[in-house]
């Protein structure tokens, strides 16, 4: 079988200094010597796509197609490797793909010319350029969707100082360096154009950026994450502007024509997004029913739009990720439509298309072509980098503890807003395609994000702990509530199915509080929905009249508990909120009401079921409920119960039958085996039984002849159970029960022994102080620890019964 060749010519441009030492080339004397200094020839075979295989001795690296494949996953196997090593560090994810960039380009294995003919041929490095491009056009398209600059409107006053004095002080700063050492720079990067533009790169702080940073390290909705968001959300705005200004100073350098066809097409462009695009998109928005998916073919079609943008803004000349950016701004933010098109995009988008985009990084990151480039050259870059990092830290700090930000909040503010990624690194390929800077200083700009990201933020996760503010030094528990004063708690809820058992839950535990109106009952109601497509978390108080609820879900919630307010209204306040963040940092919005409002108990919902995304509901498995029951338990300033909500039957009549009057007995059984967890259950079962339709059987479980008590354990469960019989003797619907027992086995056997069919609520302890004896032989039966082996063994399938449980666990004090 015969093989083509194929003769590829590559002209190389030609320095007009060197061109004008060159004689003039005359046709008819065939200079070849001078034609061939002056070219590179690449001789190279067209390869066929596939290989017939090894076994037809073909080498597979010889082909295209597999040549790209073992690309893909070589790029992919060192991102997350790399991340893998990295992340005990605490370094971001930024961080570890960026240095697996540079490992495949020419600063590290791009060094062995073995490595690069194989693996990343000439021939195949386009492949990963373009794919690379695309890879930040739709990370650029997607942090457009999640950002709503209209957040702007209601920032305060220190937000708006902080975020303004943090960007222009570097502004001016790096600008003034800049000017005074222009002499020493390349001619396009001491044009004004070019040192603006690197004085605004250190200025402006990437929104989109600081959120994944801050996601990372859990700290969206800690009071840090919260203030650097609402500050980030100027400086993006801002820096949008600057960008056109920037683009419009560098066209205004060839002629003032290009100019005015730039500011026009730019205009144009706009135009046509924010009209007909923008139009379109609340179309979509309006067509699609509420609490349903938009349809597959929507999300196609705007997906596409994106490479449409993409297409007409390098055809007019526009930088690339500005088509792509104002495209994903006029896409309504959260559900039904923003929420789907991350929900579907973003997973394909951050772990397949970027890993190429750090690759195309690497490809241009050259340690070597620095050295030879000179330090007298790179110089005033490195000056300013280095001055622009320190003042923005510097600045912000003084503004920062100006507002009364304590003094190592403040710092870590400073730190967090010089958090750098894949925007800045878009910008300086930007940077290279308008020969402000060729490779030497791109290789500079890049070790310098990775240098100052990856110093900064272990030194942020050092300086701040966001669960601090929760340890507190006062017993805040159910057992320690004084009679007669009011009992505050706060009660979570993931969806409408979770609604009904809390309710009910309520009822049972405060219904007669209308016999002691002395005590009233303060019910915090937090609804919390995931945080998907918007990155602004956020903590709704519903008492306000200008935060109107848009969520059907939540008005259905809301509604319902203030039905239930209004038919106990003598006895129980109800305050309604929102919290829309991420599942992992859902625990700190919960511990932060609790805090602020002194509650004594915080109910959460376990179940086997979903968490809402603010338009609908969506199955995403119990991993996530799970989480932030462990999340609540580590880190609540008080008492927390879990409740494993088994009756599924109340939800489909919820409506009409959580607000009567119980007129059925309702027949709970509290497990006490000892420890501050089982005093804690033993406390709400007291407050329970002062409702007349209770019958509560107390069972508690004792080692044989005491063996393995902890003395100070029993005498404190001792004192709880003789205070609580005293006080409950002459009542019909209270039973004491002891039971001894040698080991888990017997323990086991105990609690079969009183299930039965009538039960509607089993009450236990958690785990706090438990005799190991009581528990031997059980401890690898649990398998969701959060519950506690008896909490997880009473609510299992396995354990055969329909009655719901409420795991109680009592506050560690943890100042």
């Amino acid at each position: 079988m015969f093989r083509r060749r194929l003769i590829m010519v590559r002209f190389l441009p030609i320095h007009d200094s060197v061109a004008e030492q060159q004689p003039v080339y005359d046709p008819s004397s065939f200079q070849i010597n001078h034609l061939n200094s002056k070219i590179t020839t690449l001789c190279q075979k067209l390869d066929t796509p596939h290989s017939l295989g090894i076994f037809y001795r073909g080498n597979p690296l010889d082909y295209s197609f597999t040549i790209i494949l073992l690309e893909i996953i070589f790029v992919i196997l060192i991102s997350r490797g790399l991340r893998f090593i990295l992340k005990p560090l605490k370094q971001p994810r930024i961080v570890s793909d960026m240095i697996g960039g540079l490992m495949i380009g020419p600063s590290v294995l791009g060094r062995n010319k073995v490595f690069m003919k194989n693996i990343f041929p000439e021939k195949a490095q386009f492949i990963i350029r373009n794919v690379g491009i695309i890879g930040f056009m739709f990370f650029v398209f997607l942090s457009g969707v999640t950002i709503d600059l209209t957040l702007i409107r209601k920032l305060g006053k220190k937000h708006l100082y902080i975020s303004l004095v943090g960007m222009f002080c570097p502004l001016l700063v790096v600008g003034a360096v800049g000017a005074c050492l222009r002499s020493s720079m390349d001619s396009e990067l001491a044009k004004a154009s070019g040192i603006g533009a690197v004085a605004g790169n250190l200025a402006f702080t990437s929104y989109p950026v600081i959120y994944l940073i801050l996601r990372e390290l859990n700290l969206l909705s800690s009071e840090i994450g919260r203030l650097t968001l609402s500050v980030t959300i100027v400086s993006d705005t801002l820096g949008i502007v600057a960008m056109l200004v920037f683009e419009t100073m560098k066209q205004g350098e060839v002629n003032g024509r290009s100019a005015f066809w730039y500011v026009l097409s730019t205009f144009v462009l706009g135009a046509f997004i924010l009209i007909p695009v923008r139009r379109l998109m609340f179309w979509i928005v309006k067509e699609t029913p509420d609490g349903k998916p938009v349809e597959q073919t929507f999300i196609v079609c705007i997906l596409l739009g994106v490479l449409f943008m993409g297409f007409i803004t390098d055809m007019f000349g526009l930088s690339i990720g500005n088509g792509s950016l104002w495209f994903g701004l006029v896409i309504p933010d959260g559900p039904p439509l923003g929420a789907a098109i991350v929900e579907r995009s973003e997973t394909i988008i951050n772990e397949i298309l970027m890993p190429f985009s750090f690759a195309l990084i690497g490809l241009f990151t050259d340690v070597d072509s620095m050295v030879s480039y000179g330090w007298s050259r790179l110089g005033p870059l490195f000056y300013m980098l280095v001055v622009g990092y320190a003042t923005k830290i510097f600045s912000t700090y003084l503004v920062a503890v100006y507002f009364k930000v304590p003094t190592k909040d403040s710092l870590t503010l400073s730190l967090t807003l010089n958090l750098r990624g894949q925007l800045e690194l878009l910008m300086f390929l930007h940077w290279m395609d308008k020969l402000i800077i060729g490779p030497p200083g791109f290789t500079l700009l890049v070790l310098a994000t990775i240098v100052m990201t990856g110093v900064s933020t272990p030194l942020i996760s050092i300086l701040y702990n966001p669960t601090r503010p929760y340890m507190v030094n006062k017993r805040r528990t159910v057992q320690h509530s004084a009679e007669g004063k009011e009992f505050c708690m706060v009660v979570c809820i993931t969806n409408t199915e979770s609604l009904g058992g809390t309710i009910e839950l309520l009822e049972i535990s405060h219904p007669a509080m209308s016999t002691r109106p002395s005590s009233p009952v303060t019910i915090y109601a937090l609804h919390l929905v995931e945080l998907v497509g918007r990155r602004t978390p956020a903590l709704i108080n519903h008492d306000d009249p200008d935060k109107p609820m848009k969520d059907p879900e939540c008005e259905i919630i809301n509604n319902s508990l203030r039905l239930y307010q209004d038919a106990r209204k003598h006895f129980v306040r109800l305050h309604f909120y929102t919290a829309m963040t991420v599942k992992r940092t859902m625990y700190q919005d919960i511990c932060k009401l609790a805090l602020v409002n002194k509650a004594a108990l915080i109910i959460v919902p376990f179940e086997k079921g979903s968490l809402n995304h603010g338009g609908g509901t969506e199955i995403v498995g119990h991993e996530g409920v799970q989480s932030l029951c462990t999340n609540v338990i580590t880190h609540a300033p008080c008492s927390v119960g879990i409740l494993v909500d088994k009756d599924y039957a109340h939800n489909k009549s919820m409506m009409t039958t959580m607000f009567r009057q119980l007129s059925k007995i309702q027949q709970f059984i509290l497990l006490f085996l000892g420890g501050a967890d089982a005093r804690e259950a033993l406390a709400y079962g007291d407050r329970m039984i002062a409702n007349p339709n209770v019958s509560l059987i107390v069972v508690r479980f004792l080692a044989y002849n005491g063996e393995g008590d902890d003395e100070i354990e029993r005498k404190l469960d001792d004192r709880m159970v003789t205070s609580f019989w005293m006080k409950n003797e002459s009542n019909e619907r209270v039973m004491y029960r002891e039971i001894i027992v040698k080991n888990g086995k017997e323990t086991l056997e105990g609690i079969h022994a009183f299930k039965d069919d009538s039960i509607d609520l089993w009450i236990v302890g958690r785990e706090q102080g438990i005799n190991p004896i009581i528990l031997e032989g059980l401890s690898n039966w649990s398998e969701h620890l959060e519950l506690g082996t008896i909490g997880d063994f009473v609510s299992s399938d396995d354990f055969g019964s329909n009655a719901s449980v409420l795991v109680m666990h009592q506050q560690i004090m943890r100042g």
